[in-house]
């Protein structure tokens, strides 16, 4: 997605928390006061965490708190594959697809994944447990195929089997 998003389905505006707020205002301390903007991508990924994903009216409150343009927020969760602009699934699965996990198999553990969840990237499977994307370099070209479970859990050597393991463990994790 790289276009300025728009909420797909009329969703009640969710402002952020005031424990959200504190956080942020933690890493607005970080910078010089004329410099609050630099705080726009642990902004996001705060505001992502609290509601799940970042729908438009959530960018306008993370732009007009930093005190910067709407379109300059925009800019930064569409150009990082990290934000989620749109509902996902609770497990979101990232396949890194870049040529080094490509060439240690990751289009098959790739393929693998879409089989056993019945789903292709960009999509989210019916009960809305899982969502399946593609991405770019995560770093960890020696652990090859790597996965990222919601941006958080880096899962490294990735074959049929442990894909398996790791889908049976997400199934039965409650409410994460």
């Amino acid at each position: 997605m790289s276009a300025v998003p728009s909420d797909r389905v009329a969703t009640p505006v969710q402002r952020l928390s005031e424990q959200a707020l504190r956080r942020i205002d933690r890493e607005i301390a970080k910078y010089p006061p004329e410099r609050r903007q630099s705080a726009v991508l642990a902004a996001l990924a705060i505001a992502q965490d609290e509601i799940g994903w970042l729908p438009t009216s959530t960018m306008e409150e993370v732009a007009e708190y930093l005190r910067m343009a709407p379109v300059a927020v925009y800019e930064v969760a569409t150009f990082y594959h990290m934000f989620n602009l749109a509902p996902v699934g609770r497990h979101k699965i990232t396949v890194c697809t870049n040529l080094p996990c490509a060439l240690s198999g990751a289009n098959v553990a790739a393929r693998h994944l879409q089989e056993k969840l019945g789903i292709g990237f960009g999509q989210t499977t019916a009960d809305g447990r899982f969502t399946l994307a593609e991405g770019e370099c995560m770093g960890a070209c020696g652990d090859a195929p790597v996965l990222l479970v919601n941006n958080k859990r880096m899962c490294s050597f990735m074959d049929a089997s442990r894909i398996d393991e790791l889908l049976r463990s997400l199934d039965g994790e409650k409410g994460t």
